[in-house]
């Protein structure tokens, strides 16, 4: 299953996906957990110290190894240097499993022991000084967007991504690879206006989408909520001691998470299940190929001087009978 988590900067979103993904390794499910933010929050969140988070290696400058294990030995793919983020697997290409050892994992991953459990931590990097006027961060997203493009899930097992806050999530066709989209938004205006904005496209590309009430005080709170977003709204979060403590980087024993947001995490935990469902790799493939030929139109194939449109394999279907093809 692919989760992402979105919201505007200061919902607690950061939070809310570091909760989930202690969550889930406590059921004992694999676990790869993405910070795709530009803002990288998500090791301290999971207990990493600052150095520790500094030195995770990042995935946005391990973008050629990605793309040259990607592409394998796919025809239609010229070089590693041709592929954009949008590039679709096909024939020959290799694909990723959550479970598999592989070069993307072993040079951008780091194992974390949560809780009992353990969870593959990938980091995209941090929007450095150096890039400015040089980069824009969606380059670096774009190993994430690679990697979700080539990966064949199962129900048991989960990607979880904190993704860039507010609506910079639709600077590409990423925010259409997950299955189910949590989106953390407080009792406020402001706090509802990334929702707006949300369920508008989420509506155009039948994305699924619920939310997730953070910082909530009381019954005023809900029914604000209730009144701006109706059935979206999922359950919510309201203040915690453990959460507390986790930012004094003294979290306790997540057993000791109040009964009440453990409660929550588990109702996300079975919805998000539920959504598989209703997972169509067809459509999935449609929207795949939909943003690439759109990005390759407005900018990929000035950049690599060739039709960047060749690289769509009009046959495949990436679903777990490619996995057969791909072994």
């Amino acid at each position: 299953m692919k989760i992402a988590f979105v919201g505007k900067g200061g919902s607690g979103k950061t939070t809310l996906s570091s909760l989930f993904i202690r969550h889930l390794a406590t059921t004992g499910a694999p676990v790869i957990a993405v910070d795709a933010d530009i803002n990288q929050h998500l090791g301290a969140a999971l207990g990493l110290d600052e150095d520790e988070a500094a030195a995770l290696p990042a995935m946005g400058a391990r973008l050629p190894l990605i793309k040259e294990y990607l592409r394998g030995s796919n025809p239609r793919i010229a070089s590693a240097e041709t592929m954009i983020k949008t590039t679709p697997p096909g024939a020959g290409s290799r694909l990723l499993r959550i479970r598999e050892d592989n070069p993307v994992y072993e040079n951008c991953a780091r194992e974390l022991e949560l809780d009992g459990g353990t969870v593959r931590l990938m980091v995209t990097g941090p929007f450095t000084e150096s890039d400015l006027g040089v980069a824009c961060y969606h380059s670096k997203v774009g190993a994430v967007e690679l990697c979700l493009n080539h990966l064949v899930d199962a129900r048991d097992e989960f990607l979880v991504v904190d993704m860039t806050a507010g609506s910079d999530s639709f600077a590409s066709g990423m925010f259409t690879r997950f299955d189910m989209t949590f989106l953390i938004a407080e009792p406020t205006r402001k706090g509802i206006s990334v929702y707006r904005q949300y369920k508008e496209y989420a509506r155009d590309f039948d994305v699924a989408l619920k939310v997730v009430g953070n910082k909530v005080q009381g019954q005023d709170d809900i029914d604000f909520l209730r009144e701006e977003v109706g059935d979206d709204l999922l359950v919510t979060v309201g203040h915690s001691d453990w959460v507390r403590a986790m930012e004094k980087g003294r979290p306790p024993r997540f057993e000791l998470l109040e009964a009440p947001n453990r409660a929550a995490l588990e109702t996300m935990h079975t919805v998000a299940d539920a959504s598989y469902e209703r997972r169509d790799w067809e459509r999935y493939m449609r929207q795949m190929v939909h943003f690439h030929r759109k990005n390759a139109a407005s900018w990929g194939n000035a950049k690599a001087g060739a039709d960047l449109a060749d690289q769509i394999d009009p046959g495949f279907v990436l679903d777990e009978r490619a996995l057969l093809a791909d072994a």
